[in-house]
């Protein structure tokens, strides 16, 4: 156990506190929780942000009978760091071999599940819990997200009566694969489809993205039919709804970025026995901010070693727009991906970044890596490994064969793979895209000089390893997965 993390139980002790403090709250007033977590859902890919193309009716209902947040991020745009930060609350940095993807969750983090469980909550999950990796190295014996079971039907068929619950449903939507084409059969109209910035205009680009959409409007269906579940046993008026993607879409530049197509998701929640609905906040929310949430509408007391912030006050106030003047700013990062860097582990592409809302700062602490992976195929840590930061799919081979097209397909295809500087700076308000780099530009130098401080000072206060010279580690935890390998790649 790492030095911090001992002080940290310490000082836990020394105040008198346990892990968590049950309040007052009787077993009945205590809501239930339903977490609904999609699969590499990008905001703003739901209808109730002005997509006129994707139909997420579920999504949209919660949205207009409770709160849409316009500006909610993921601790890290990678699966498993991303989950690690949901469920213990805090940065995946903090977090040991769980700050990279295809990894453990160490026993010694609490995380939210197990806390209410031991407050009374009958607790589960099904799919896609805290994953991928082997949660069985840390010393866990269960999914760090609950009991696993078949599905929600399942799950209800098991609960106990008049026992409160807490259910993660985690789709494996819209991750990839995708089957080809699915988007267009299905009626997605191609041609009304806005490719993000960062994307060529092209047929295989939009039926890629038509494809993408199919998957989050299955995931929205799913989660109504859970609302109904919930409905028919009368309870889905307090039960308090969560639905939130885990990263961003799975293309070049989105996930495993931190520019907004891999931070930045969707969120709605819905409580309708305390949360007054049909309100948009702007407030800047990091997905770690909902385990502490979500103990303390159970009336518990978050552990001290969460370093989000619970919602609770924003969603009781019935104001719009900027409720907390303090949420102005959030942070987000990224550790190791895929090992596949041309060095003998394979390492990473470290980078942390501020955004706020005129602009986002980003310090990449290895520009002499590839953040989308090596191109060379041949040496990397995984042979075979061709841009292994990168999903294979359409959009991806697109860009890739035809970066020599024209000057925009060039440019676009150096933003998506080529290495990066040690610093980036958008200015949103010019620049929505995230495309024009201005870190080296003098007018912003004191935007950046700001920046950097904020942003390092936040990082120094919650004790990440890259501030404290300990960034080594990082890059030599195990990885249990394996890598996007080149079309027709074969081993010798």
């Amino acid at each position: 156990m790492r030095k911090w993390v001992i002080a940290c139980l310490i000082g836990l002790l020394a105040l008198g506190f346990v892990a968590c403090r049950v309040s007052e709250t009787p077993q009945s007033a205590r809501p239930n929780i339903l977490f609904a977590i999609a699969d590499d859902w990008s905001w703003p890919h739901a209808g109730a942000y002005g997509d006129l193309v994707v139909k997420t009716p579920t999504f949209d209902r919660v949205a207009r009978e409770g709160v849409l947040f316009n500006h909610a991020y993921v601790a890290s745009p990678s699966c498993t760091p991303s989950r690690a930060a949901i469920l213990t609350g805090q940065w995946h940095w903090r977090l040991e071999e769980s700050a990279n993807l295809w990894s453990t969750l160490r026993s010694e983090f609490p995380v939210y599940p197990d806390l209410l469980e031991e407050s009374g909550y009958f607790v589960g999950y099904t799919r896609k819990g805290w994953a991928p990796g082997k949660f069985e190295v840390g010393g866990r014996t269960r999914n760090p997200a609950g009991t696993a079971f078949e599905d929600f039907e399942d799950f209800l068929a098991q609960k106990p009566e008049g026992q409160p619950f807490c259910f993660w449903f985690g789709s494996t939507d819209p991750h990839r694969g995708y089957e080809e084409g699915s988007g267009l059969a299905d009626g997605i109209p191609a041609d009304s489809i806005e490719p993000n910035a960062s994307f060529p205009d092209s047929a295989e680009v939009r039926s890629d993205v038509a494809d993408y959409y199919w998957e989050v409007q299955r995931f929205d269906r799913e989660v109504g039919s859970i609302l109904e579940q919930i409905q028919a046993i009368g309870e889905l008026e307090s039960t308090l709804v969560v639905i939130t993607g885990d990263n961003g879409m799975p293309f070049p530049r989105c996930k495993a970025n931190l520019y907004d197509g891999g931070v930045r998701v969707p969120l709605v929640m819905r409580w309708p026995e305390k949360v007054v609905g049909g309100r948009v906040l702007d407030d800047f929310v990091s997905l770690t901010d909902l385990a502490p949430t979500f103990l303390e509408v159970a009336g518990l007391a978050p552990p001290a070693v969460m370093t989000g912030r619970s919602l609770v006050n924003t969603l009781l106030s019935d104001k719009e727009g900027r409720v907390d003047e303090a949420r102005d700013f959030v942070l987000f990062g990224k550790e190791r991906h895929v090992p596949v860097q041309e060095t003998p582990d394979g390492g990473g592409t470290p980078m942390r970044g501020i955004r706020t809302y005129e602009y986002l700062y980003i310090k990449n602490f290895r520009p002499d890596r590839w953040p989308a992976g090596t191109p060379n195929h041949q040496e990397a840590h995984f042979p075979g490994s061709w841009y292994g930061d990168v999903d294979n799919g359409p959009t991806k081979f697109y860009m890739v064969e035809h970066r020599e097209k024209d000057e925009q397909h060039a440019e676009l295809f150096r933003l998506a793979f080529d290495k990066r500087p040690g610093e980036e700076l958008y200015d949103l308000r010019s620049d929505p895209g995230q495309l024009k780099n201005v870190a080296a530009d003098p007018a912003y130098s004191q935007v950046k000089s700001e920046l950097e401080q904020r942003l390092m000072e936040h990082l120094s206060a919650t004790r990440d390893p890259r501030l404290l010279g300990e960034a080594d580690r990082l890059e030599q935890y195990p990885y249990y997965g394996g890598s996007p390998l080149k079309p027709g790649f074969k081993k010798d």
